[in-house]
């Protein structure tokens, strides 16, 4: 027995048909306008299958569409994106499209079969005229099924194999020696820095991702870069996927793209045993802190979160991240049971542990993989086997020019952040070069209120300029202007351009005049003024004989000139969150750098015998003096102090101290850890 047929239209979100649409549909915008919302027309249709059920006996039954992209591409991402919840009877449905095909091998591959042609292979008369738009489809598609349960199917076709949609993600630790297909795996580009595991799985929503199969990606300095590597559980997933190309997320369009089985690897891969063991609770939700005391102990964050958020097994749900020699690096990561826990935790954003704020933010079982991967493959200063200079190093070369592919926004709110600038540019956000978003800050530090963006083109500079000229930003409105990678190079490098043209940037070196500052154009670094090039040999000196010492060149360690101090009001980066305020740059110093330092007179020396001790947790105005000044009575002197700077050109709140003697290092250690200087505590280290 077959039940009524029943026909009910659905109030779309956008009424407006073309004309092809309403010529084949018979649809009118005036006939949608008065139709029901989803969510009511699915409830009828419950009611509506309840009641057919009863008069035939019966009490389940099991949907079956004409393909999948009725259940996985439109009722599932609507009923997210609407926030509803999909009977159960949405989760489990058959695809008549694969069961005929497997009814019968010889007929048209399944991405290729209709209503029409498999109705056509059996032999099935129809006129597609003779019935409204969509009735003739459902009728036609119960005389298929008639005949495929039928004896003239050629194999025992009985509907056994329904096709699953997942109710939720699952969570789960991936490892680098799993094989993982190239074809399951998509890149999705532009999510907003904030999102989860559990945001993708919702825009993915209707399509069943692996088990752990979402890894967000971070930059070098640990933050997200607003993408992430999805793993699906079969090609087909993944290339249904792919056609939710530039869909929307809250307000962003997400770009998605094919990637690889080794690219997913190498993000959400581990090899730690401690890791693994971590992240084999299963189906968990992952806190991030940020900014833990160094001396805080599972006690510490067990108290600091409170009886209102338990964590899963208490001192094993805490993972604490640390550097290879075992120094914590102020991270760990927390798992809960339950949604509630979680969101309990994250209340407690900013609040205070000991002297410090705590941040915490969602996380991933991929993103717990690869902190860890990033801070267990550090080198250690001590080890360093080459020369290095702490640098400000942007990674892009900013190109001069007289051409005006750039463009100037001015009057920003100072509470903007990169994601308001991509936001206001909006659909022009595509046509911008890699990492060619520059902020321009004060000489605090602080944001100015403008910003230079590299576009692709000057054809879309203009066009970006003309749509986007005194657009609002929050409260303020922004004025966007064309110009010239020359021009955007002498603001980045602490000049000003108004209406009189430009003004070159401030520089205490008295051989600079305005004219040569067209030196400055292409400058790919910058040395802060404390930073140092120096060899190790200089602040870790071995025992030498006398005739060694003599026959060996001198080790030094050199520090530019005060007077080589520039103004540098530069910064380059994408939407991230913030990332521990401890990370710094190296990079390795060539001979020829070592030898033109070696030559300058002006340049003090570290003494050769020492041992080298590291400050962490530093106010970040401390200066030499102020070392100098907690050492008291350690025979230091400013040529013994170097300061570490971070990628931004601030101060990293660490410090390395060379002492005369080993013992000398051991008895500061020993004195002075975690004694206050100014209003935070310092911890030592010797190195």
């Amino acid at each position: 027995m077959v039940g009524t047929l029943h026909k009910s239209l659905v109030k779309a979100d956008n009424l407006e048909l073309s004309d092809q649409c309403q010529e084949v549909s018979g649809l009118t915008p005036e006939g949608l306008s008065k139709a029901e919302p989803l969510d009511r027309v699915l409830q009828q249709f419950s009611q509506l299958i309840s009641s057919d059920l009863k008069l035939l006996g019966r009490s389940s039954y099991t949907l079956c569409t004409d393909g999948q992209l009725l259940i996985r591409q439109v009722l599932h991402p609507e009923a997210s994106k609407k926030n509803f919840l999909l009977s159960d009877c949405f989760y489990s449905f058959y695809d008549l499209r694969k069961e005929f095909h497997t009814c019968y091998p010889n007929s048209a591959p399944v991405k290729d079969q209709t209503i029409k042609s498999m109705a056509d292979y059996i032999g099935l008369e129809t006129d597609e005229t003779e019935e409204d738009f969509g009735v003739w489809q459902v009728k036609t598609m119960v005389a298929i099924i008639f005949s495929m349960l039928s004896e003239t199917c050629i194999t025992d076709c009985r509907f056994t194999d329904p096709e699953t949609v997942k109710y939720k993600y699952e969570t789960g630790p991936c490892s680098k020696s799993e094989a993982v297909d190239s074809e399951t795996v998509i890149r999705a580009r532009g999510l907003p820095w904030q999102s989860s595991d559990q945001d993708i799985a919702r825009f993915f929503k209707g399509l069943n991702i692996a088990k752990g199969g979402v890894a967000l990606c971070l930059n070098a300095q640990g933050r997200r870069n607003g993408e992430a590597l999805v793993r699906f559980v079969n090609p087909e997933q993944r290339d249904l996927a792919l056609e939710r190309h530039k869909h929307h997320m809250g307000s962003r369009y997400i770009e998605v793209y094919k990637a690889t089985g080794e690219e997913f690897l190498k993000i959400a891969g581990g090899t730690s045993n401690e890791v693994a063991q971590f992240l084999s609770k299963e189906n968990q939700v992952i806190i991030r802190m940020r900014g833990l005391p160094f001396t805080a102990t599972l006690e510490d964050v067990l108290g600091f979160l409170g009886p209102e958020c338990p964590v899963t097994g208490g001192k094993e749900g805490l993972l604490f991240v640390k550097y290879p020699d075992g120094r914590p690096t102020g991270d760990a990561f927390v798992l809960f049971s339950c949604e509630e826990y979680a969101q309990n935790a994250l209340k407690k954003h900013k609040e205070i542990l000991g002297k410090r704020y705590i941040e915490l933010f969602r996380s991933t079982a991929a993103e717990v993989q690869q902190v860890l991967n990033r801070y267990l493959s550090t080198p250690l200063i001590p080890t360093l086997p080459t020369p290095i200079i702490p640098v400000i190093p942007p990674p892009y070369t900013i190109a001069a020019g007289s051409i005006r592919d750039c463009v100037r926004l001015r009057g920003l709110p100072y509470t903007a952040g990169i994601d308001d600038i991509l936001e206001f540019m909006g659909d022009a956000t595509a046509d911008i070069k890699p990492h060619g978003v520059h902020m321009v800050l004060n000489q605090q530090g602080r944001p100015s209120g403008d910003a230079f963006i590299q576009m692709k083109s000057s054809d879309r500079a203009f066009l970006v300029a003309q749509k986007c000229h005194k657009k609002m930003m929050k409260d303020r409105y922004v004025e966007v202007f064309q110009c010239s990678g020359e021009e955007m190079n002498f603001v980045l490098m602490g000049g000003t351009l108004n209406r009189s043209g430009l003004s070159p940037p401030p520089c205490k070196l008295p051989c600079l005049s305005p004219p040569a500052y067209a030196a400055f154009q292409t400058a790919a670094a910058v040395i802060p003024a404390e930073a140092a090039l120096y060899q190790p040999q200089a602040l870790l000196s071995t025992t030498r004989t006398p005739q060694a010492s003599a026959a060996a060149p001198p080790t030094v360690t050199y520090y530019p000139a005060q007077a080589a101090q520039l103004y540098m009001n530069y910064t380059a980066y994408y939407p991230s969150p913030p990332v521990s305020p401890t990370t710094v740059g190296y990079i390795a110093a060539p001979p020829a750098a070592v030898a033109a330092a070696a030559s300058a007179t002006h340049t003090p020396m570290l003494p050769q015998p020492g041992a080298l001790v590291r400050m962490q947790g530093l106010p970040y105005n401390t200066g030499m003096k102020e070392i100098l000044s907690f050492f008291q009575g350690y025979q230091l002197h400013t040529d013994s102090i170097l300061v570490l700077y971070n990628f931004s050109g601030q101060p990293s709140g660490e410090a390395l101290v060379t002492f005369p003697s080993l013992d000398l290092a051991k008895k500061a250690v020993a004195e002075k850890n975690g004694r206050l200087l100014g209003s935070r505590y310092i911890e030592l280290y010797l190195v």
